[in-house]
């Protein structure tokens, strides 16, 4: 593992899985580090999404980690029921926990914008640099992503979350950072990086 400039060079081949939908992302409710559980149909994107992982060669000697928050846990453990292995055979690591908003969680930006309207127009104008209450930006998250991706050694199935989904196509792109948070993050599908390349499926 190499870093040129701004992106990270990774020669293994990475899957990363974004979990499935949870009622506060029906809400459109800023989630961060709350441990929100998957919903009916968050159980049922993990599965397709375990689907798509069955069609991969030698998928069953990759390296899988989650994310330590519940709804990454349980996505992993459908994704792995889908493929046949030990759904609880799996590695956390807190690099890949979602960026916390804070003071600003359990609210959806609807709310925020009745008192807190000039903060919710100053994120607007720049999610790269702000910070919520007690929150984190995505310039302070793309750190501990950093270490994570940097680290990875071998062939790898990542489930982890939407900020921190940004963040890794962030780097393995060499996105400028003002046109990371506005990265896809799909629920319903993963991204599969392999020999300097990648695609959502």
């Amino acid at each position: 593992m190499a870093t040129d400039g701004r992106s990270v060079s990774l020669s293994s081949t990475l899957i990363f899985v974004r979990h499935g939908e949870t009622d506060w992302n029906v809400e459109r409710r800023l989630q961060g580090q709350q441990d929100i559980p998957l919903n009916q149909g968050g159980r049922r994107q993990a599965q397709r999404n375990g689907r798509i992982l069955g069609a991969i060669d030698g998928i069953g000697g990759f390296d899988f980690v989650a994310s330590p928050l519940g709804r990454a846990i349980e996505t992993m453990r459908i994704l792995r029921a889908q493929l046949g292995l030990d759904p609880n055979e799996f590695r956390t690591n807190h690099g890949l926990i979602e960026i916390t908003f804070g003071g600003w969680e359990g609210f959806t930006l609807a709310e925020l914008a009745v008192e807190r309207s000039e903060d919710v127009r100053r994120r607007q104008a720049d999610k790269w640099h702000f910070v919520p209450p007690r929150g984190e930006s995505y310039q302070m998250l793309e750190p501990r992503v950093r270490n994570w991706l940097e680290a990875v050694a071998g062939d790898t199935v990542a489930v982890s979350h939407g900020a921190v989904a940004r963040v890794v196509q962030g780097l393995l792109f060499g996105v400028e950072p003002h046109r990371v948070p506005s990265l896809p993050s799909p629920q319903d599908r993963v991204l599969i990086w392999r020999d300097g390349a990648g695609h959502w499926l």
